[in-house]
C-alpha cells in the first residue's frame, strides 16, 4: 500500500498554457467553468423595463414634465412648440433662500430672446418636497409648468389650462 497522495494539480503544461485538473480534458474559460447547479443561469432585471418600478425618480419626473408639455400642446397646438421645457433639480441660490426663509421657487420661466426659445424650468427636488403626499407629484408638476407659462404668455394660469389647481389641498 502506498502512503503517498494520489491527488495532483498541474498549473502549467509544458507549452506553458493552464491545463485542466484531469488529463485529457481540454482548458475552459471562467464563464463555462462557472457552476449553474439548478440551470438558472445568469439573472436579469429584477423588474422588468415596462414596469413603473424600473425607471428612477429622475426618469419619471422627466416623464411628468414631458406628458405635461404634450397635454399643453393639445391645448395650444403650434403656439407651444416655441418653449423649451427644462428640469433641473434645486433652484441657484437655494442655500441663501433657505437661510433667508424665503419661499422655494418650484420652477422658472425665462422669456425668448432672438438666439434662444422661451425656456420653463422646472426644480425637481423643490417640487417632490412641496408635494408631500397632499398632492400627486406629476399634477403638481403639470401646475408648475401652467403657472411658468402663464406669465411668460401674459394671461392667467385658468385660461392656460381650465384644469389648472384641481388637486390643490383646501
Amino acid at each position: 500500500m502506498s502512503m503517498g497522495s494520489s491527488f495532483q494539480v498541474r498549473l502549467d503544461d509544458e507549452s506553458g498554457a493552464a491545463a485542466a485538473s484531469s488529463p485529457g480534458t481540454p482548458a475552459r474559460s471562467f464563464r463555462q467553468r462557472r457552476r449553474n447547479r439548478h440551470g438558472r443561469g445568469l439573472r436579469g432585471d429584477v423588474i422588468p423595463p415596462h414596469l413603473a418600478g424600473a425607471r428612477t425618480r429622475a426618469e419619471r419626473f422627466d416623464e411628468w414634465v414631458l406628458e405635461s408639455a404634450q397635454r399643453l400642446e393639445r391645448l395650444w397646438g403650434e403656439r407651444i412648440q416655441t418653449y423649451q421645457f427644462v428640469v433641473e433639480e434645486i433652484p441657484p441660490g437655494l442655500e441663501e433662500l433657505a437661510r433667508s426663509g424665503g419661499p422655494i421657487p418650484l420652477g422658472a420661466g425665462t422669456a425668448s430672446i432672438p438666439t434662444r426659445p422661451a425656456v420653463i424650468t422646472v426644480y425637481r427636488h423643490a417640487v417632490e418636497t412641496a408635494a408631500r403626499g397632499l398632492v400627486p407629484v406629476s399634477e403638481l408638476v403639470h401646475d408648475v409648468i401652467v403657472e411658468q407659462l402663464a406669465v411668460l404668455m401674459g394671461m392667467d394660469p385658468e385660461t392656460v389650462d381650465p384644469a389648472y389647481g384641481r388637486f390643490r389641498p383646501l
